[in-house]
């Protein structure tokens, strides 16, 4: 199974995750949107960041988790090229706990590709049936 895949949207990208559960999912989400940002195969898995969030349901828990690894992006100046997500129903939504892993940025060694400013919440959806699949959409 492929772990992600983009599609085209006018001034922002979109992508869709692959997961055989929604942890893996989610895990597949990080990845991609790094991808936009910078290759993550050039990206040294050296340090960590972990982080909880909760949120009422699976479509703004797939948003703040985004903007999560956004805004670590930004604050720490950091690439990241390993998720760990575990995700956990609450009684009243969803918590996820992550590890993500990577490099501060060096745009010596580092490909600069796409800055993303924002995450979108337009057309955002996570789809579970034998798999999941989730959609996003970035503001570049």
């Amino acid at each position: 199974m492929k772990k992600f895949e983009y599609f085209d949207v006018t001034a922002d990208i979109g992508f869709y995750a692959f997961g055989n559960t929604l942890n893996e999912s989610f895990e597949n989400a990080g990845l991609a949107m790094f991808n936009i940002i910078s290759n993550t195969d050039k990206i040294s898995p050296e340090k960590s960041i972990e982080f909880e969030i909760t949120s009422e349901d699976k479509v703004s828990l797939l948003y703040d988790y985004l903007e999560e690894l956004l805004f670590y992006h930004e604050v720490e100046f950091m690439l990241f090229c390993e998720f760990d997500v575990q995700i956990k129903k609450t009684g009243g939504g969803y918590h996820l706990k992550a590890i993500i892993t990577g490099e501060d940025i060096n745009w010596d060694k580092h490909d600069r590709d796409c800055e993303i400013k924002a995450i979108t919440f337009h057309q955002m959806e996570v789809n579970i049936s034998d798999t999941v699949m989730l959609k996003a959409i970035v503001d570049l």
